[in-house]
């Protein structure tokens, strides 16, 4: 019997105390600072969503190939479905939850999302708006194709791309054909 599997058969599962070594870590998440204990193996995506409540980003494949786990660490944007949690201690984090200014307005780009319909059910709204942050950031909006290239990791299965192009070359400050 190998190693990680239990004498009932079982699979420890992340968060798991048996058989798991615990480690500590710090996340300033949205400005606020949380000291936890992890289980080295849990994706920066469950520790989030799971320990944090933090369930704006989602987990849609878990394989990073949707964007919808999508998050700014340290200013740049991660699939946060594949980077384990252990590997960003005493990082900065931005969620969506954190995005909007602290008067309650909406951000920009979540305004031009709402202006040029950039979503339709809504599941990967959130990763392409933090994204669409991170392509702007970047000098990643001067023309349509760039930023359809610089957004390709994004999914939208509704298929609300002209929105979601028309946003973020509004916010970038460029009117896109």
């Amino acid at each position: 019997m190998s190693s990680s599997v239990r004498s009932d058969g079982s699979q420890p599962q992340p968060g798991d105390s048996h058989g798991s070594t615990r480690m500590p870590l710090c996340l300033t998440v949205n400005g606020t600072l949380h000291r936890l204990e992890i289980d080295p193996r849990e994706s920066l995506l469950d520790v989030l969503r799971e320990r944090l409540d933090l369930t704006g980003t989602k987990k849609g494949c878990n394989q990073g190939a949707c964007g919808a786990c999508t998050v700014l660490v340290d200013g740049r944007r991660i699939n946060s479905c594949l980077a384990l949690a252990a590997m960003y201690n005493d990082a900065h984090v931005s969620t969506i939850e954190g995005l909007s200014p602290a008067d309650g307005d909406l951000h920009p780009l979540q305004a031009a999302f709402i202006a040029h319909e950039g979503f339709q059910c809504g599941f990967c709204t959130a990763g392409q708006i933090m994204s669409g942050v991170a392509c702007i950031g970047e000098g990643h909006a001067a023309s349509a194709d760039e930023v359809r290239f610089w957004m390709s990791g994004n999914i939208c299965r509704c298929g609300a791309y002209p929105g979601v192009v028309a946003a973020i070359a509004e916010v970038g400050g460029r009117k896109l054909s």
